[in-house]
């Protein structure tokens, strides 16, 4: 019997039964922030001794996937039903990628600057090309061409069971403009197609409120897990820990001041209630390292907490799980590269760093919210920039530790593009913004079951059925 796995088990057993216990006292982000913290604690006790904890993680891991395509093709259809006309889809899939690609356009010139400011990687030392292998990363990089042809889909069967969300998104969107376009011509044809849109989305989103209500404990094990990994390596994670605090320092940055001034801004509301209101999607990509799991949550609480529509939370969150991602396609890339040339005293010029942030834009158009895209983003960006690929194999100890903020910072960009768009269309629902979310908010059920009147699928279907 392996007694310091059980044992590590049992107690984090026994701590699942005090957070549901705190779960009908606290409301749901209490509660995840209160996960998080303990398993930090059980991954320092216990490290080393979690294997048995880490399956479920795992699982509430695979849960969130496994709702990602359902989920991005009922949400964007149900768009398109909400939404009326192929001109105002439009108009809003232009303000989404604008809004989901300035965010990755400031992140980009943030971390140049403090990268640059600070002298990144200056005085480290490197080792020689020869001590690491990176036949591997070579292996992973493609072409810009078929990325872009990779894009539309060729198997929207095989797109689905692979998770590849850009050729779902565009299938999706073909079959939602034929839909409003037969619409505007013969509104009786589609009625059954619209009525079995809203049976299926309603079931999706009934789906969804169980896997959100599991959200905390989940917390703790994915937590756990990933503490008591980033202990094993602490030995080589220390020559790299300045990179790493940086990098961190750069995402707090970026999520917290950046879109606090976009929310401030451009959606005129106050940042520091829509961070408590969107903290379980900010905890959930933290410790999962996925912003297509996260998606879930993440609509969830734009709808039912932030007041922005089904329609357009259904279509920007998505989107941003591919488009923009600045923790990965921007953040990381950069202070590696500049760590890299820095170290070894490359000579790099403005043009040079100039075409680097072109390259990280280009990079964000094709980025896949899972884990480990950031190293596949990396090796996109160093090899178009002719820099060598030793830099990034040199940082992987520390990526996955790394991977928890970035990820964050992407979350969290998203729903700051989604709010914005909302405002800018005039659709931001700012009673829900400012009440409370009391009773109905998933921190205060007890039991799954208890989500029958979950309050995202009534909100849907009075927003539909006001649109027709």
């Amino acid at each position: 019997m392996d007694w310091p796995n059980l044992t590590t088990l049992a107690v984090v057993l026994v701590l699942f039964a005090g957070i549901h216990y705190a779960g009908r006292r606290l409301n749901f982000t209490a509660v995840t922030l209160l996960a998080l913290a303990i398993g930090v604690g059980v991954g320092v006790v216990f490290q080393d001794h979690v294997e048995y904890v880490d399956p479920i993680g795992t699982i509430y891991v695979n849960g969130l996937v496994a709702l990602v395509g359902p989920l991005v093709v009922v949400s964007i259809l149900s768009s398109v039903t909400s939404l009326g006309d192929i001109g105002e889809l439009r108009r809003v899939g232009l303000r989404s990628v604008f809004w989901l690609m300035l965010t990755t356009a400031v992140a980009i010139v943030l971390t140049l600057g403090v990268a640059l400011a600070l002298g990144v990687g200056r005085g480290a030392s490197l080792g020689s090309g020869g001590d690491v292998d990176t036949n591997s990363l070579k292996q992973i990089v493609r072409p810009f061409t078929d990325v872009f042809v990779d894009f539309f889909p060729q198997n929207v069967v095989g797109d689905l069971a692979d998770g590849n969300i850009i050729p779902i998104i565009v299938f999706t969107l073909l079959v939602a403009i034929g839909y409003a376009s037969v619409a505007q011509r013969d509104p009786e044809v589609v009625k059954p197609f619209a009525a079995l849109l809203d049976a299926g989305r309603a079931i999706i989103y009934r789906v969804v409120g169980y896997v959100i209500w599991f959200t905390p404990y989940a917390v703790l094990a994915l937590t756990a897990t990933a503490v008591s990994n980033a202990a094993d390596d602490r030995s080589r994670i220390w020559s790299l820990a300045s990179l790493l605090a940086i990098t961190y320092a750069v995402c707090a940055v970026d999520t917290f001041v950046v879109n606090g001034v976009l929310l401030r801004v451009a959606a005129d509301v106050n940042p520091f209630a829509w961070f408590r209101k969107f903290a379980p999607a900010q905890a959930t990509a933290f410790t999962t390292q996925s912003s297509v799991g996260t998606l879930p949550v993440t609509t969830d609480l734009l709808t039912r907490r932030i007041g922005v529509p089904a329609d357009v939370a259904g279509f920007t969150a998505p989107l941003g799980t591919t488009i923009g991602m600045p923790g990965c396609a921007a953040i990381w890339p950069l202070l590696v590269a500049v760590w890299g040339i820095n170290a070894t005293g490359m000579d790099y010029g403005v043009t040079d760093y100039a075409v680097l942030a072109v390259l990280c834009l280009i990079v964000s158009l094709g980025t896949a919210g899972v884990p480990g895209t950031a190293t596949i983003t990396t090796t996109t960006v160093l090899t178009a920039a002719g820099l060598p690929l030793e830099f990034l194999a040199l940082t992987l100890p520390i990526s996955t530790v790394a991977d928890m903020a970035r990820t964050m910072t992407n979350v969290t960009a998203a729903g700051v593009a989604a709010t914005i768009v909302a405002r800018k269309e005039g659709r931001l629902d700012d009673a829900v913004f400012a009440g409370d979310p009391g009773p109905a908010e998933p921190s205060h059920r007890s039991e799954p079951a208890d989500l029958d009147d979950h309050p995202l699928t009534d909100l849907d279907r009075e927003l539909h059925d006001a649109s027709r």
